[in-house]
C-alpha cells in the first residue's frame, strides 16, 4: 500500500537527511493540536539528551504560543529542558501560527511559533513590545503539508496545483470530474460530491497552501497569498491542524491539508503531487527536503526569514513545503524572562537539541542555517 511505501521512504530518508542536514519536519507522536502542548509540568527525569543542556540562569515560567506544526517537537524540547534545568516551567500554547504572533505582539508571550514568517506590519507590531528592538525569525524546523484524502477504492491519487487550486475554490465539485480523471485514468473515481476541508483559525499551514497554489497555479487561485485565513468560499472549517485530519479520516469523499505528521498518526492516504516533472511527487520528508533545501535567506541582519520555492519541478521534489521560525525579541525582551529564552533556544538549535528531533521522526536544521541561529541567540537582549 502506498502508507506502507512512504514509512518506508520516511525511515531510508531520516538517516541520509540527518547527514545531509536537509529542513524537513515530519512529527511523530500526539496529534493534539488545539490547546497547550500539556508540557506546563516539571517531568523530573533526566533523560540523556537533557544531561547536557546548559540552562545558564534560566528560570520560572516561560509563555509561548503558535504554530502547531510543531508541537510535536515543542513536547520533546520542553520535557528535556525541563528535567535539565530545576524550577523551570515552559508552557507553549499550539494555538496556530496567527494566534501566537497575535500573543507575542500583544506582548502576551516571550515567543511564538509561526509556519510564515513576520510581515512587514507583524514587525511594526512588534516593535510596541519589544523596547528598542523587533521580533525577529529564526527557523527551527520545516517539512512537507500533506493533501490527505478520504475516498474508498482509490489509492495513489495523483493532482496537480490547478486542479487542487479548482478544488479548494469549489470551482470542481465531483471526484469524478474530467481534471481529476485525466490525472488518475486507472481510478475507479465516484461520481460523490468532495468534501472540502480548510482552517477555521489563523494559519501559517493554510499562509503556505496559499503560496503554493498563487506560485504553481497563479491563473486559477486568484486569492491573496500572504493571508494566514482561509479565503476561498465553499468548503468546512475544522479548527488546527487535528482538527482538519479529524474531519477528513471521519468523513468519505474528503480532502483537507496539514502537516504529514497528521496524516501518518491517523493512517490518511495523501495525494502525490504532478509538478511537470517525470513522475507525480509523495509527500514524504525526503522528497520535502528536495524543495527545502533551494530555500534561501531573505532577511536581513539578524532575521533568519527564508525564501521558498513552490513552483519547482524538480524530480522527486514534493512543492508543498513550510519551515516552523521561533519569533523572540533581537532587543528588548523581559529581564525576568530573558535567560530562559536565551536558554531554551540555545538548546533547541543546538546540535543536542537538533539530534533529539532527528531521534524522533524529525530532521536537523541545514548546517549553515542553524550555525547562524547559534550565533544570533546569545545576542538576544
Amino acid at each position: 500500500m502506498k502508507l506502507q511505501r512512504k514509512n518506508g521512504l520516511r525511515a531510508t530518508a531520516l538517516g541520509a537527511l540527518a547527514v545531509s542536514g536537509a529542513l524537513v519536519l515530519t512529527a511523530c507522536g500526539s496529534d493534539d493540536n488545539t490547546g497547550g502542548s500539556g508540557t506546563g509540568g516539571n517531568s523530573g527525569e533526566k533523560t540523556a539528551a537533557a544531561s547536557t543542556i546548559d540552562c545558564g540562569d534560566a528560570k520560572g515560567q516561560l509563555l509561548a504560543a503558535g504554530s502547531s506544526a510543531q508541537k510535536n517537537a515543542m513536547d520533546l524540547w520542553v520535557k528535556n529542558f525541563q528535567a535539565a534545568c530545576s524550577g523551570v516551567e515552559i508552557n507553549y500554547q499550539a494555538i496556530g501560527s496567527g494566534g501566537g504572533i497575535t500573543k507575542f505582539t500583544q506582548g502576551q508571550v516571550t515567543f511564538a511559533g509561526s509556519d510564515s514568517a513576520l510581515k512587514p506590519d507583524e514587525v511594526t507590531e512588534s516593535q510596541k513590545v519589544c523596547k528598542d528592538g523587533k521580533g525577529i525569525n529564526l527557523p527551527m524546523v520545516g517539512g512537507p503539508v500533506a493533501i490527505g484524502y478520504n475516498l474508498p477504492g482509490v489509492e495513489n491519487l495523483v493532482l496537480d496545483a490547478p486542479t487542487l487550486a479548482k478544488i479548494f475554490d469549489s470551482k470542481i465539485t465531483k471526484w469524478n470530474d474530467e481534471a481529476i480523471a485525466k490525472l488518475n485514468p486507472d481510478a475507479k473515481l465516484p461520481d460523490t460530491a468532495i468534501q472540502a476541508f480548510h482552517r477555521s483559525d489563523e494559519s501559517g499551514t493554510t499562509q503556505n497552501l496559499h503560496k503554493y497554489l498563487s506560485t504553481a497555479a497563479p491563473n486559477e487561485w486568484k486569492h491573496d497569498p500572504k493571508s494566514k485565513s482561509w479565503l476561498a468560499p465553499g468548503g468546512q472549517a475544522a479548527n488546527g491542524s487535528s482538527g482538519v485530519a479529524a474531519a477528513v479520516k471521519g468523513a468519505e469523499n474528503s480532502i483537507g491539508y496539514f502537516e504529514l505528521s497528521y496524516a501518518t498518526a491517523q493512517s490518511i492516504p495523501t495525494v502525490s503531487i504532478d509538478t511537470g516533472a517525470g513522475a507525480p511527487v509523495e509527500a514524504t520528508t525526503e522528497n520535502a527536503s528536495k524543495a527545502i533545501a533551494a530555500a534561501k535567506v531573505k532577511g536581513t541582519g539578524n532575521d533568519l526569514a527564508l525564501e521558498l520555492d513552490y513552483a519547482t519541478k524538480a524530480e522527486g521534489a514534493y512543492p508543498i513545503i513550510l519551515v516552523t521560525y521561533e519569533i523572540p525579541c533581537d532587543k528588548g525582551n523581559k529581564a525576568e524572562t530573558l535567560p530562559t529564552l536565551k536558554a531554551f533556544l540555545n538548546y533547541t538549535v543546538s546540535e543536542e537539541g537538533q539530534k533529539v528531533l532527528a531521534d524522533a521522526g524529525y530532521a536537523p536544521l541545514p548546517t549553515e542555517i542553524a550555525a547562524k541561529v547559534r550565533e544570533i541567540v546569545p545576542t538576544l537582549s
